[in-house]
C-alpha cells in the first residue's frame, strides 16, 4: 500500500476509533442517569384498555400476562387476542380469568387478516372489543411492576403527545444464546436508545410498550396503517410524530425474556432487527458502526501496530465497556458474565457486516423480504 493511502487510512481511523471511544464515555454516563418520577394525581388517570396481542405460550407468559393484571390503578380493561381458538394461550388467559373475577379480562379470537403482520391483525381484531379511549399495546413476553400504568399514562394527558413509550431490560432463559440475547439488548440496544433520548432525538417506539390515544391511532388511520410493517412499533410512532406529536420516552424499564436457545435463533433474531433498523434509517445504521467501540478500536490498534494513541483509545473504550456492562445487568447476575463482553462485541460486528448482504428476514418459521419503506412481504417456500 502507497505510503500516502497508508496515512489516510491510519487517519480515518483515528477519526473512527475516537468516535467509538467518545461514544462508549457518553452511552456509560448515559446509563448511570437516575430517572425521578413525576407525582402522581391518580383522581385524574383515565381509565385505560390494554392490548396484549399473543401467539402461544411460553413458561413465562402466565406471570408476565399476570403482573398486567395487578396494576395498582383505577380502572383499566386487559384484552387477550389471539387468532387460533386452539392457541395454548387461550388456556392461560382462561386460567387469569378464573384467577382475577373482578378484572375486566377480555379474550378476543378473530382469524381475520388485514395484512403480512400477523400482531398487527390480532390488534385490528381486538379493537372491536376496547372499550377506553386511552390504549396501551404490550407485547406478551412483557412483564411489569404493579405501578406500570401509573407511571406511564401521565404524559399522555398532554394533548401535544402522541406516544409513550419506555426502555426494556433483556432476561435471558438458561442457555449462552439466550444471555448473549440479553446482552445485546442491555449493553448495546437500550444504551443506544438512552444516548440518542440524551441527544434530544425521539425517533423511537418499542412495542414492549407503547401508550396512544384513541384518537391519535384513529388520525392517523388506526393499526390498519401499519397493517403490512415489520417496525409496526416504529411506524405508530413516525406516524404520530407527522402529526407533530411529541414521542415521550418514560423513565421506567419493563422485563423482557430472551427466547434464543440456539445460535440460529439468536442470529435471525438480530438480523431481523437490525435489517428493519437499516431499511428505515440506512444512513443511521451505517454510521451506528462507531457504538461497536471494542471491535473498532481494536482494528485501529492493529492497524498502527500498538501504536500508544491507538492503545490508549483501546484502553479507555475497554474501561467504558465494562462500566456499561455493569450499568446495564440485572441484579444478582454473575460478573463473570463480563468475559463475554469480547465475543459479544466481535458478533455484533460480525451481525452488523452481514446485515448489509440482503434485506430478507425471519420471523418465527416464516420469511419476508423488507422494502425501503418498511413493508414486509411473505417469501414463499
Amino acid at each position: 500500500m502507497p505510503l500516502d493511502a497508508r496515512h489516510v487510512l491510519v487517519w480515518c481511523g483515528y477519526a473512527f476509533a475516537l468516535a467509538s471511544m467518545a461514544y462508549s464515555l457518553i452511552t456509560a454516563f448515559a446509563t448511570r442517569r437516575n430517572f425521578s418520577p413525576a407525582p402522581l394525581n391518580r383522581e385524574a388517570l383515565p381509565a385505560i384498555t390494554i392490548l396484549k396481542p399473543l401467539c402461544g405460550a411460553e413458561p413465562e407468559t402466565y406471570e408476565c400476562l399476570r403482573s398486567f393484571c395487578e396494576q395498582d390503578y383505577p380502572d383499566y380493561q386487559v384484552i387477550f387476542g389471539v387468532c387460533d381458538p386452539q392457541d395454548p394461550a387461550v388456556a392461560v388467559v382462561q386460567r387469569l380469568q378464573r384467577d382475577f373475577p373482578g378484572r375486566d379480562l377480555v379474550l378476543a379470537v378473530d382469524r381475520k387478516e388485514h395484512g403480512s403482520n400477523r400482531k398487527v391483525n390480532n390488534l385490528i381484531n381486538m379493537m372491536a372489543v376496547a372499550r377506553h379511549d386511552y390504549l396501551v399495546i404490550s407485547d406478551s413476553d412483557v412483564k411489569v411492576d404493579r405501578d406500570y400504568l401509573a407511571k406511564l399514562i401521565p404524559p399522555l394527558l398532554d394533548a401535544s403527545v402522541g406516544i409513550v413509550t419506555c426502555g426494556y431490560r433483556g432476561v435471558p432463559r438458561p442457555g449462552i444464546w439466550s444471555l448473549l440475547g440479553s446482552m445485546y439488548i442491555n449493553e448495546w440496544f437500550m444504551p443506544s436508545v438512552r444516548v440518542a433520548a440524551l441527544m434530544g432525538y425521539r425517533s423511537f417506539a418499542f412495542g414492549a410498550t407503547i401508550g396512544i390515544r384513541r384518537a391519535t391511532l384513529d388520525k392517523i388511520g388506526g393499526f390498519h396503517s401499519v397493517s403490512n410493517q415489520l417496525a409496526d412499533d416504529y411506524r405508530l410512532g413516525e406516524l404520530t410524530r407527522k402529526l407533530s406529536l411529541r414521542t415521550v420516552l418514560s423513565e421506567m424499564q419493563v422485563d423482557t425474556f430472551v427466547e434464543d436457545s440456539t445460535a440460529a435463533d439468536l442470529v435471525a433474531h438480530e438480523l431481523r432487527w437490525r435489517r428493519t433498523i437499516r431499511n428505515l434509517s440506512p444512513y443511521g445504521y451505517g454510521f451506528s458502526v462507531v457504538t461497536l467501540g471494542l471491535p473498532v478500536t481494536a482494528l485501529q490498534l492493529l492497524l498502527t501496530q500498538g501504536a500508544v494513541p491507538a492503545a490508549a483509545i483501546f484502553s479507555t473504550t475497554a474501561l467504558a465497556s465494562t462500566l456499561i456492562h455493569f450499568n446495564a445487568r440485572r441484579p444478582g447476575a454473575p460478573t463473570t458474565v463480563l468475559l463475554l463482553v469480547p465475543f459479544r462485541d466481535l458478533l455484533h460486528f460480525g451481525l452488523f457486516i452481514w446485515s448489509f448482504v440482503t434485506r430478507r428476514v425471519q420471523w418465527g418459521d416464516d420469511h419476508y423480504e423488507v422494502s425501503r419503506d418498511g413493508d414486509a412481504q411473505p417469501i414463499e417456500g
